[in-house]
């Protein structure tokens, strides 16, 4: 099998992340190129809840779709309509070179087949035919028609504060709990040939839109919370819009209200090369001249964060520090500050530090940068 170009595939925050509760960091729409064949999907903001679809248009490129958690419309976004950060996104660049093409009749009787089952066999099938090359993770575009359809679209993506808390203690509520109960705290829509018309259905009926085409991704190693729930049985993770445009959100494709009945295209992309995006703050320049301290708050990370806490601490008297809050930081942006401060004759000890709450996703090696000191004697 011939060797294919490598293409890079970005994961901006983790859903274990957004599972957690930290959703301060955000990626705007314009850091995605949407040029070619861009794999992809994602939420958008706690404010303006829903999910990212991402789906190829007429010119061979890429549109993003935004589905409403209000009742699974979508419209499709543009750079600076307003709802362009996400707290989680992933995203290819033009995957087009690793597209692999499987003829669904090679997937034999599919009706009432278990989605991820289905998925599954024809990895392990292109894998044994030297069609594709073993990948920690597998993009897919499908298009999928169904007997019926559940769908969840995100309206509460904080579901709960985990890492902070299980950072001091224990408790029942744990990672596990929280990735198994998600799609309970989800809104839930059905599509299906008629309304059930069950009076104690939770699930809202929609219609009967049941041809869709999908974009989602199979991850070998789910547990590790990458691009799907961290549940070592949740491999398969799709978004997707239904093909007459009317309805998007998270296909529920375990959900046992969804039964599939044919898959009329698929196309599978090996992808090797994973990245991590997050934030990297950093406090810069600090100096204190004439009773003043001055420093410089700086996003060295390649996300926007929001709602940044900076405490100025004067000899370790944290009691009585000063505090300053930052409503917005986009990535390669700082923001300078100068504070007076009183302070006696004789030795003291100015330290500032950046989201001294450790409420922003850090990599565990760009987190010394956070605070700077100075010791002084005046």
């Amino acid at each position: 099998m011939m060797q294919k170009a490598g293409v890079d595939f970005w994961i901006a925050n983790t859903i274990t992340d957004l599972i957690q509760g930290d959703v301060k960091e955000h990626l705007p729409m314009e850091a995605i190129p949407l040029d070619g064949d861009v794999l992809g999907m994602g939420t958008t903001t706690s404010i303006d809840n829903g999910e990212l679809s991402f789906l190829l248009n007429q010119s061979g490129n890429t549109t993003i779709w935004k589905c409403e958690a209000a009742d699974a419309a979508i419209r499709a976004l543009r750079p600076g309509d307003g709802s362009a950060h996400f707290p989680y996104v992933c995203f290819t660049g033009d995957a087009s070179s690793l597209r692999v093409l499987l003829d669904p009749a090679e997937l034999g009787e599919v009706l009432d087949k278990p989605l991820q089952a289905v998925v599954a066999n024809a990895i392990e099938l292109l894998k044994s035919q030297g069609r594709i090359e073993a990948a920690p993770i597998y993009g897919f575009r499908l298009e999928l028609e169904w007997q019926c359809l559940v769908i969840t679209v995100a309206s509460k993506l904080c579901m709960g504060q985990q890492r902070r808390n299980s950072a001091v203690a224990r408790s029942e509520s744990s990672d596990g709990t929280a990735a198994s109960s998600i799609y309970d705290l989800l809104q839930h829509y059905r599509l299906a040939p008629e309304d059930p018309a069950i009076a104690s259905d939770p699930v809202r009926y929609l219609g009967n839109s049941l041809d869709w085409d999908c974009c989602g991704f199979f991850d070998t190693n789910p547990s590790s919370g990458r691009v799907t729930v961290p549940n070592p049985d949740a491999h398969l993770h799709l978004h997707g819009c239904s093909s007459d445009l009317r309805y998007g959100g998270h296909l529920h494709h375990e959900h046992p209200g969804s039964r599939l009945k044919a898959i009329k295209r698929f196309a599978i992309y090996p992808l090797q090369q994973l990245h991590r995006l997050s934030s990297d703050l950093a406090i810069e320049e600090l100096q204190f001249t004439a009773s003043v301290i001055s420093f410089t708050v700086v996003n060295r990370g390649a996300m926007d964060v929001s709602d940044v806490g900076v405490a100025i601490v004067v000899d370790d008297c944290y009691s009585s520090h000063q505090y300053l809050r930052l409503p917005w930081l986009a990535a390669a942006a700082s923001e300078q500050f100068e504070l007076t401060l009183c302070l006696a004759n004789g030795p003291h000890r100015l330290e500032v530090i950046a989201d001294p709450e450790g409420e922003i996703i850090e990599q565990a090696n760009q987190q010394c940068n956070n605070r700077a000191h100075l010791d002084l004697l005046l």
